[in-house]
């Protein structure tokens, strides 16, 4: 299974990597507006000088190594939320993603700043509110001030000006000029019906026992497990598979996979999006197709892993309505639209900037 087209954890990640290859998504931008007291900080003299260590300068702002680190884990939560730390495979392409990303956030404060945008005092003044009603007492906020802002909350009132004038200035910009209307969306609908054929597909939920020599960039096709070890990795399979069967639900099938799945759908509680049916390896296609949903499979031997399936969706091959897709539909082209304006945005602030990457 971890070599089909589409559920493959090399294809996981490329897809991945591809997304951080440029600006990061308006969710990251986002979160990275908003200032946040669950950024670890590291102890002693040692890990607060890291966090200060310059990473970049803008037109000669210095962009810090918090800075940066505070947006890496605004595109990768996981690697916070569990303390699991990036995956190697993916952390240059994430901190790439997360340089480019702090560096346009400073471009467009800076703009703003250039034309003149102020944030009244009365709209500051609920947004620090705001922020403040965040933590769960008085001390918790005051240790976030004396961290993060050395102990001024005038630094902090500054951060969340800041923030609110990068996104005063993206409003204007690109938010406000990415609307898509019904009648655009349908001209869409009708020019590419190809895009709303729905296949076959199958939504999954995986627990997957892999081989002790997994597939990398330099050997894609490794050897297949020896005897003995496919009998270890049989063994960690049935135990697996009593678990798995003795879930109910989505979530509990999810906190297992989290805990004992050995590929990379474990960071997803398993969970795949719908594959279409020429997607799945034939093995695992056989074993899903005898599923209702909410069942479980037996340990299925697909191209070299052992794999446990919890079925959560099979949808029959459709072609969907407008009415069906609209919402959808604009939301996508919305978000297309908003990406590329902030590209171009990103382009041409970058044009005369002096950008300095250290």
């Amino acid at each position: 299974m971890n070599r089909s087209k589409n559920i493959t954890n090399k294809v996981a990640i490329s897809i991945l990597l591809l997304l951080l290859a440029g600006l990061p998504t308006k969710a990251q931008m986002q979160a990275s507006h908003e200032p946040t007291n669950a950024t670890p900080t590291p102890a002693g003299d040692n890990g607060m000088a890291a966090l200060v260590k310059p990473v970049a300068r803008v037109n000669g702002t210095v962009l810090t190594q918090g800075d940066l680190l505070r947006e890496m884990y605004a595109i990768f939560p996981y690697a916070k939320q569990h303390n699991a730390g990036f995956p190697k495979i993916m952390e240059a392409d994430i901190r790439r993603g997360a340089l480019k990303m702090i560096e346009f956030e400073e471009l467009v404060y800076q703009e703003a700043k250039r034309r003149g945008m102020v944030i009244a005092p009365d709209r500051l003044a609920q947004a620090e509110k705001k922020f403040r009603a965040q933590f769960q007492n008085e001390q918790d906020y005051h240790q976030f001030v004396n961290a993060e802002n050395n102990g001024s909350v005038q630094n902090l009132r500054t951060k969340i000006a800041r923030s609110l004038l990068i996104e005063d200035l993206l409003k204007l910009e690109v938010n406000d000029k990415s609307w898509v209307s019904i009648t655009e969306a349908k001209a869409y609908y009708e020019k590419n019906p190809q895009q709303f054929e729905l296949p076959e597909s199958y939504s999954l939920q995986t627990i997957t026992i892999m081989p002790p020599v997994r597939p990398t960039r330099e050997q894609p096709n490794p050897p297949a497990p020896t005897p003995e070890q496919l009998k270890q990795m049989r063994v960690r399979a049935e135990d697996a598979l009593r678990q798995a069967k003795a879930s109910k639900t989505y979530e509990e099938f999810g906190v297992l996979a989290e805990r004992i799945s050995e590929d990379d759908y474990r960071v997803m509680m398993g969970y795949h999006k719908s594959v279409g049916v020429k997607d799945l390896p034939p093995e695992v296609l056989q074993a899903a197709s005898k599923l209702q949903e909410g069942q479980i499979s037996d340990i299925v031997q697909a191209e070299g892993a052992l794999t446990i399936i919890r079925l959560n969706a099979h949808t029959p091959a459709k072609m969907q309505a407008f009415e069906e897709v609209s919402k959808g539909l604009r939301t996508q082209m919305r978000t297309q639209k908003t990406e590329r304006l902030r590209h171009k945005l990103d382009a041409k602030l970058r044009k005369n900037a002096r950008i300095e990457e250290l």
